[in-house]
């Protein structure tokens, strides 16, 4: 009996010792600073010339653009143009029937000739009436009878000439011309049709070269603007894109800062005009403006996924010796896969791009070789 419990005894005591010592591998191991330190690829902080651009959606509009409506009533008796067709100033676009318009003048200067006749009369009547007062031969009330209807007869045929006037502009109305060169649009009428004035709407014609596009801006965006408005701009200073990619191959101006802020929205539209010579660019079409900005020429330039937002807030980590600090960045504009860095590096510094997520202020890092990216020139926002 005394030597089972021996036995047993042994056994615990053994089994007391090994754990002890494996406790204490572990805690060394725990204690080790070199087991805590994360391990981190990194990359060294250079220059790269870039062409910073901040990219925005933008509408393309007439700088002209006018709905044709008829004046006068009447039939539509003729189409002089095609559907889609480039048209000069002044050119005939649509006709109303203009026989009861040319049957209105017709009268109206008949009134006019008849007012005219009866104006004559009367300033001979005055005349003769004159002259028989001076010898005292009729009664003075008879004389100043000729000269009211003598200024009755002038009102008359001032009133005829208004009407001549005005039955020769609804003739003028019958005939509907272009206002500008510009391109129509697809005829909303078509000959035989009824309208009458203001309704319906027969066209549209838009102004196409130049043309211009609208982008939004926030408020906090208006000074800049203001000053490229006011400052000379540089021919590359306003480019565009199409929707497929493709770039357009004329630049534009600044020409129109909107006049007021959206109560609402908190913005505002600024427009910038292109040439159009080869009608390229329609109004309604979506494309993309692209305003070169501050960074330009050779700038820090760092890997986006480097950085880490906080707060709203960005910053970056900065390895010092072995372990890192918190670095806040002032962020530029995107460079492909990179970000200009306006403020907060210096050229030379190490920062971490891989294995962030497990780091802190002041953590142990254990460094991979720093990785050579080579941010590609050319930048969008």
């Amino acid at each position: 009996m005394k030597n089972k419990y021996a036995w047993l005894f042994l056994a615990i005591s053994s089994s007391a010792i090994l754990i002890s010592c494996g406790g204490d591998d572990a805690g060394q191991q725990q204690m080790n600073p070199a087991a805590m330190a994360v391990p981190v690829n990194t990359y060294q902080v250079k220059q790269e010339r870039v062409t910073g651009k901040d990219t925005y959606p933008a509408t393309v509009v007439a700088l002209q653009e006018v709905e044709l409506r008829p004046q006068v009533s009447g039939y539509i008796t003729n189409i002089f143009v095609q559907d889609g067709q480039r048209v000069s100033k002044g050119q005939k676009l649509y006709e109303i029937d203009p026989n009861k318009y040319q049957a209105g003048i017709q009268q109206a200067q008949a009134n006019l000739q008849s007012a005219k006749a009866n104006l004559a009369r009367a300033e001979k009547d005055l005349e003769r009436y004159e002259r028989l007062a001076e010898r005292d031969a009729i009664a003075k009330q008879q004389v100043d009878y000729a000269r009211t209807d003598v200024q009755t007869a002038r009102a008359q045929v001032t009133a005829a000439q208004a009407q001549v006037r005005s039955a020769s502009t609804d003739l003028n109305y019958s005939v509907i011309n272009a206002p500008f060169t510009g391109v129509i649009g697809i005829s909303q009428v078509r000959v035989g049709a009824q309208v009458s004035p203001g309704q319906p709407l027969l066209n549209t014609i838009s102004s196409s070269d130049p043309i211009a596009v609208d982008i939004v801006i926030n408020e906090s965006e208006i000074g800049r603007f203001s000053n490229l408005q006011r400052g000379s701009q540089p021919d590359s200073l306003f480019t565009l894109r199409f929707s497929n990619g493709e770039q357009y191959e004329h630049n534009g101006k600044l020409v129109a800062i909107d006049r007021a802020i959206g109560r609402q929205s908190g913005t505002t539209t600024v427009r910038v005009q292109f040439p159009n010579p080869k009608e390229k660019l329609v109004p309604g079409m979506t494309v993309s403006l692209d305003v070169l900005n501050q960074d330009i020429g050779e700038q820090i330039v760092i890997p986006f996924k480097s950085v880490t937002e906080q707060l709203g807030e960005y910053f970056v980590y900065v390895v010092q010796s072995d372990s890192v600090v918190q670095q806040n960045v002032q962020l530029g504009t995107r460079v492909n896969g990179n970000i200009v860095v306006r403020e907060g590096l210096k050229e030379g510094q190490q920062i971490v791009t891989e294995g962030i997520q497990r780091l802190r202020q002041g953590a142990k890092v254990q460094l991979d070789a720093p990785q050579q990216e080579q941010p590609q020139a050319g930048a969008s926002k």
